[in-house]
């Protein structure tokens, strides 16, 4: 799969037709995130030697930040920002030297894709749903080591299988916030994607876990996307980002994709704990 085609810096390809798998996230209905969370952060991607997309992560070790597999899928670099606010709300702008290329405040890193990504993926392959990406981990080790007053914590195995229904889930990323009224008539088309916006600041949101059995539930989390409903949501712009088991620094799952243009309903998370992804991610450790 080419990441050019997933995402643009700020935006992302629609990669199904149908029922949509689109890749996460920025987070709606969130707040800032403060110094809740400092070890979440902002990934930029190179690819051939030029930057490609953005992503979101979190800091498991002082040189090892995981994130999602169809961001590193094919890059050859990345860099990482742990500031809380990358871009003024005042005035749009950048609040860090030299973004996206990196400059002397972001931290180098090489990525790498967790090896069965979409390898024999058991749920079919091709686009749609519960094909979109089959063990999404992916993780950059950093060429320096960082302190930035905590790191996220990784879940025992199994963990998620024994969580209820409506458990509290943090979401915690960079990206994409909420949609301008823009006349469709005035989108560029397609995609349609060019309506959402939103600062390249780290956001919070409160969520749920949607429990039960489905297709492909013993690689994915299902969450709740539903802003009226009090729960906030992941969107287009950063995939990668931690889902927290609420007030913890417990990483479940990575954010992998939503499943329509407005980013509501529901959302499916690569989960973490799967024997199989600990081992590897050990690995970096």
């Amino acid at each position: 799969m080419n990441v050019r085609k997933i995402l643009a810096v700020v935006l992302v390809t629609v990669l199904a037709v149908g029922l949509m798998a689109l890749p996460a996230t920025g987070i709606t209905n969130g707040v800032p995130d403060g110094d809740d969370h400092p070890y979440v952060g902002l990934i930029v991607f190179d690819v051939e030697g030029f930057v490609s997309h953005r992503c979101s992560g979190a800091l498991i070790a002082p040189t090892v930040v995981l994130t999602a597999a169809h961001c590193t899928e094919g890059t050859d670099g990345a860099r990482v920002w742990f500031n809380e606010m990358l871009q003024s709300p005042v005035d749009g702008s950048f609040l860090v030297p030299d973004y996206p290329a990196g400059g002397t405040v972001a931290i180098e890193g090489t990525p790498y894709t967790h090896p069965d990504y979409n390898l024999d993926n058991p749920y079919g392959g091709g686009n749609g749903l519960p094909a979109f990406a089959y063990r999404d981990i992916g993780v950059v080790v950093l060429t320096t080591a960082v302190d930035v007053g905590g790191f996220a914590e990784l879940p025992a195995p199994g963990l998620v299988g024994s969580l209820k229904n409506k458990t509290a889930i943090d979401f915690v990323g960079y990206g994409v916030a909420g949609q301008e009224q823009i006349p469709g008539s005035l989108l560029p088309q397609p995609p349609p994607y060019y309506r959402w916006s939103g600062l390249r600041n780290r956001l919070y949101a409160p969520s749920q876990l949607v429990s039960g059995k489905f297709v492909h539930s013993p690689e994915y989390m299902r969450l709740a996307l539903n802003p009226g409903g009090g729960s906030g949501g992941t969107c287009f712009g950063d995939s990668g980002g931690p889902d927290l088991l609420g007030g913890t620094d417990t990483v479940l799952a990575v954010n992998s994709y939503v499943t329509n243009i407005n980013c509501s309903g529901n959302g499916y998370s690569a989960r973490v704990d799967v024997p199989e992804v600990l081992d590897w991610i050990e690995t970096f450790l």
